[in-house]
């Protein structure tokens, strides 16, 4: 072999060792600088976004990224603008949000993105220009039936049914809410929605934001909670209150937070979907927006674990919610 031919061979084979590490790089991010990627919850209280956050952080060590996650202690969108505002200081290169008012939060995120900041939402979204994608747990109408068909299944489709819901501002759970009044005038002429009440993300206000609704309306059959703390809140209510199994208590929650009240028939019903993995998709959906693999117009998100996911328009779809019964709830340790 000539001395030519030698050094073009030697040249090949030590660029071999070098290919793992450019796979790495395309999972870390552009460069192969290391990804910071933060996640940001409604409430890090909430027991629902500390299921997320387990997801999040299970993805963020399988891409070898740094993740940071907080959020206020409750329900309170100016707390979120300001965790944002000291990411965009921090130069983190995602952030991933639920956003607890959908218009405030947007200006916000508006300006990570003019920062070259990826965004994307989870759980409840922004404004379409704010982030790139929102990875949706459910369709806001796939909610709605869901939640609606099965409290109407249990009080057999006719009386009055009051709504628990975190705050009056949450675009997520106004989406559901409409869902659910479209569902009922299309299929449950003879239910009738009495009110509407705010829990602020709390269980404790729940108990006592239900126990008002049983005394204010005593021909009360039902009350669908659509956030996670107000399921265990309307339980305790209608168990002190000594109705269990005449009003019946539907909502989206943890299985674990319910599981008590599901077994002495307190709770009929939890709906929800797989909630470490939409931690877990938000953090990968991130993270591949920033190395340039996720794009707009994309019609699937493949993950190696997940699975591949759907997208309608920008939104990656998690799935369709579950109902955790008696029956079941066992099954679930989350």
């Amino acid at each position: 072999m000539n001395r030519t031919r030698f050094l073009c061979s030697l040249a090949v084979l030590c660029t071999i060792p070098l290919l793992p590490s450019c796979k790495k790089s395309e999972e870390a991010g552009a460069g192969g600088k290391k990804l910071t990627i933060a996640l940001l919850p409604k409430s890090k209280g909430n027991q629902y976004f500390v299921a997320c956050e387990k997801g999040a952080r299970a993805a963020a060590k399988d891409l070898g990224a740094e993740m940071l996650f907080d959020g206020p202690t409750n329900s309170d969108p100016a707390k979120q603008n300001e965790i944002v505002e000291n990411w965009i200081s921090l130069g983190v290169d995602v952030i991933a949000a639920a956003c607890e008012n959908k218009d405030g939060l947007s200006t916000a995120l508006r300006k990570a993105q003019d920062a070259g900041i990826k965004v994307v939402t989870y759980d409840a979204d922004a404004q379409p220009d704010a982030r790139s994608f929102f990875v949706n747990q459910a369709t806001e109408k796939g909610i709605g039936d869901a939640l609606l068909d099965n409290a109407a299944q249990l009080i057999g489709s006719e009386g009055e049914y009051a709504i628990i819901t975190a705050n009056l501002t949450a675009a997520n759970q106004n989406a559901w809410i409409a869902a659910i009044k479209a569902r009922q005038a299309e299929k449950y002429p003879n239910l009738k929605l009495v009110d509407i009440k705010p829990c602020d993300d709390l269980k404790d206000k729940a108990q006592q934001e239900t126990t008002n609704l049983l005394s204010a309306h005593p021909n009360l059959k039902a009350v669908i909670s659509v956030c996670s703390p107000g399921v265990p809140g309307a339980a305790e209510a209608v168990k002190q209150a000594g109705k269990t199994g005449a009003v019946k208590v539907v909502g989206l929650g943890l299985p674990s937070e319910n599981k008590a009240y599901v077994k002495e028939g307190v709770t009929q019903a939890v709906i929800l979907w797989k909630v470490e993995d939409l931690g877990y998709l938000a953090i990968k959906a991130g993270a591949a927006l920033a190395n340039g693999s996720l794009k707009p117009g994309a019609t699937e998100f493949k993950d190696d674990k997940l699975g591949t996911f759907k997208i309608e328009g920008d939104n990656i779809l998690l799935g369709t919610p579950f109902a955790f019964t008696k029956e079941n709830i066992d099954q679930f340790d989350f």
